[in-house]
């Protein structure tokens, strides 16, 4: 890759600026309107209690969990109006109704797959895993894979350089949609590819988070992409509007090429994913390469999100899902997206992670870079090494959010008591999304152990059962525990200072 020039970058877009503005604006007219009303019409005064109790009979007859329903029955009991409008815009786990009209088009979509016999197959061999890969088909309605390479790769350096490889490859099509894009040395790499690819008639595709955008590429990014031929949008784009678009982001992290080759992991495209820009000390990170028919979920998931921002279907349907050789490959494969409602009426994440609690017989190795959890998984974890389980949760050592680190430091003791090791990865920053059972199952993707990802984000991952890329994750995670620094029983007891900050930060953690 060639360096990269320097990017001129240094401050938030004016679009996302004015965007903002006017929500802040809208948001504060509604409340001063509602406030004022309240205090010169008295009946109106009565109408907002009754709306504010319709509110909170609603918080608590939502399937949330208790852990998400009490920071906010707290701000709206407190805060009458602010609190009602803060929870209209960041409590909903609701798609837009604009991208809600397009739901019936996203049907069209699904590809053609009997995985009945696969299922069959796996219950014979294991009624557990059967089970899991069952449900999680049919609440993230996807399919059962088999005949399918798995390769997992250590780093945010070894991912990349082999998807830079494979694009250099595609022949008809490549999507791909992260939550950041930055420019740099490893973006630059790409779209040079990308734009190659673009004037020789391949169908290059991009999404974007906008948010996740907002401070690494320009307001107008997608129309100076447009003009390279690439069918680019962002995710959710701000318009200024005191909606649920500020919650319901997209830290999915997909590429697709040519509908056999697929990649997925915790790396997003900025140079600190590849070590060329050094912020938190060492970043590790860790990806798969899917080749094979279980593309067809990351190619289905790619144009879901492209569909619901863009309002149209590709002209033909059927050839995002070519007829494939089969592979001799092993083992078992389930890519899945997650997200709000509709589209998604389950946690489903969070079920799989609670699955291979559940399941496990020997050990459960987990990485993410963040550690806040409800109660109902923190449970899970504690019961896993409970029954003698050998539970063992990376983290990292340099944070990124001091703020998101103390309260990831506020679960120590209580998983620590139940027999949980807790491991800060000591060079720096671990930002891989990786869990492992047993030798046999793992969850590689996107997920971090914390509300946003686990509650409001779309997310993607991949189940494996006994694929080839599960011997080279076990090998990466006891390499990474090596270096890693266990938490002893000398750090579970933090200062009365920290004691206090820690239980106010936990009490409003699921808003964060």
């Amino acid at each position: 890759m060639k360096d990269a020039p320097k990017s001129k970058l240094v401050y938030i877009p004016l679009r996302y600026i004015f965007a903002i503005i006017l929500t802040v604006l809208e948001a504060a007219a509604i409340i001063g309107i509602v406030v004022a009303l309240c205090c010169y019409i008295p009946y109106f005064y009565i109408m907002m209690w009754g709306i504010n109790l319709i509110c909170v009979i609603r918080i608590v007859a939502s399937d949330d969990n208790p852990d998400y329903k009490v920071p906010w029955l707290i701000l709206v009991l407190l805060l009458p109006v602010i609190g009602l409008m803060l929870y209209f815009i960041f409590g909903s786990r609701k798609l837009t109704r604009a991208q809600q009209k397009n739901l019936g088009k996203l049907r069209q979509l699904h590809y053609k797959k009997d995985d009945s016999a696969s299922l069959a197959t796996l219950k014979a061999l294991n009624r557990h895993a059967h089970n899991e890969a069952k449900m999680l088909c049919k609440i993230a309605d996807t399919a059962l894979f088999t005949d399918t390479e798995t390769t997992y790769y250590p780093t945010g350096e070894a991912l990349m350089a082999a998807m830079l490889a494979d694009l250099t490859q595609a022949k008809r099509f490549i999507y791909m949609e992260y939550f950041i894009i930055a420019d740099g040395v490893l973006w630059q790499a790409i779209l040079d590819i990308l734009k190659e690819k673009a004037a020789a008639g391949v169908d290059v595709r991009v999404v974007f988070d906008d948010i996740g955008c907002m401070t690494t590429l320009k307001g107008n990014y997608a129309k100076i992409l447009q003009k390279h031929g690439i069918a680019a949008i962002p995710f959710n784009r701000l318009r200024g509007s005191a909606d649920s678009r500020f919650n319901n982001r997209s830290h999915r992290k997909i590429t697709v090429i040519d509908g056999e080759i697929g990649y997925t992991g915790g790396a997003n495209i900025a140079d600190e994913y590849i070590n060329q820009k050094n912020r938190f000390g060492h970043w590790k990170d860790a990806g798969l390469r899917l080749s094979g028919e279980a593309v067809y979920e990351l190619t289905r998931l790619f144009m879901v999100d492209y569909v619901i921002n863009k309002r149209a279907l590709p002209d033909d349907i059927d050839a995002l899902y070519p007829a494939l050789p089969p592979r001799k490959a092993e083992g078992y494969v389930i890519p899945f997206g997650d997200g709000p409602r509709p589209l998604y009426r389950r946690a489903i994440g969070k079920h799989v992670i609670q699955n291979m609690l559940a399941s496990a017989t020997r050990y459960v190795y987990m990485t993410t870079p963040y550690l806040i959890i409800d109660n109902d998984l923190c449970t899970d974890i504690e019961n896993a090494a409970l029954r003698g389980i050998d539970v063992r949760i990376i983290v990292p050592h340099i944070p990124d959010k001091r703020l998101v680190f103390e309260m990831t430091r506020s679960y120590y003791p209580r998983l620590a008591r139940a027999g949980v090791k807790i491991y800060e990865y000591t060079p720096g920053f671990i930002h891989a999304k990786c869990y492992l059972a047993d030798d046999t199952t793992a969850l590689i993707g996107t997920f971090n152990l914390d509300y946003r990802s686990l509650v409001h984000h779309f997310e993607n991952g991949v189940w494996l059962y006994k694929t080839d890329a599960i011997p080279a994750l076990k090998a990466d995670l006891e390499a990474t525990l090596q270096i890693s620094t266990p938490i002893l029983e000398a750090d579970l007891h933090p200062s009365l200072r920290q004691r206090i900050f820690r239980a106010m930060v936990r009490i409003f953690a699921p808003l964060l």
